[in-house]
């Protein structure tokens, strides 16, 4: 599976989800079952890929206004939500956490924000196609700490300096 398959895939199960990331997860469950063992090893690359990617201390700070505050747990369910949001946005986010103002059309952060689901999908998926855990997938180790510049969440000026547009539709 090559980077614009995992795209599509996470695209059409958003759309079909109507933007709910719990249904995107069923839905990308019951697509990945769909595909041999390999290249359900290979979406989890992707995604993994992504997601480590998107340990950022700027992404986090997005996330915090977004969320109204977001834990490490909270955080990790960003990233996997973020991915599950497509390549544009991905993308657009990680180039500049701040465009996400524009780049969300809705945000309810009662669903939106939280792709917990999200990042299970692919093993779900493989342990359902052959009975056991996905392997390692042979990727760099997570970083242990986010890359970038540690920012003060408590400090609303800072927030609304960094972050303008989120700030501006987000903010207290």
């Amino acid at each position: 599976m090559d980077e614009t398959e995992f795209w599509e895939l996470v695209d059409v199960t958003r759309e079909a989800a109507e933007g709910d990331p719990e249904e995107q997860a069923d839905l990308l469950v019951e697509r990945l079952l769909r595909l041999d063992p390999e290249a359900v090893l290979d979406f989890a690359r992707h995604f993994e890929a992504r997601y480590n990617r998107a340990y950022r201390w700027d992404l986090w700070g997005a996330a915090w206004l977004l969320l109204g505050g977001a834990s490490d747990d909270a955080f990790d369910y960003f990233r996997c939500w973020l991915i599950g949001q497509g390549r544009e946005v991905f993308e657009g986010a990680l180039h500049d956490p701040d465009s996400l103002a524009e780049l969300l059309d809705d945000f309810d952060e009662s669903i939106d924000g939280d792709g917990e689901e999200l990042g299970y999908a692919a093993d779900e998926a493989y342990e359902q196609l052959t009975g056991t855990v996905a392997p390692d997938l042979g990727l760099p180790a997570a970083p242990e700490e986010p890359e970038g510049t540690p920012l003060d969440f408590e400090d609303e000026a800072a927030l609304a300096r960094r972050y303008p547009s989120l700030w501006t539709r987000f903010g207290d």
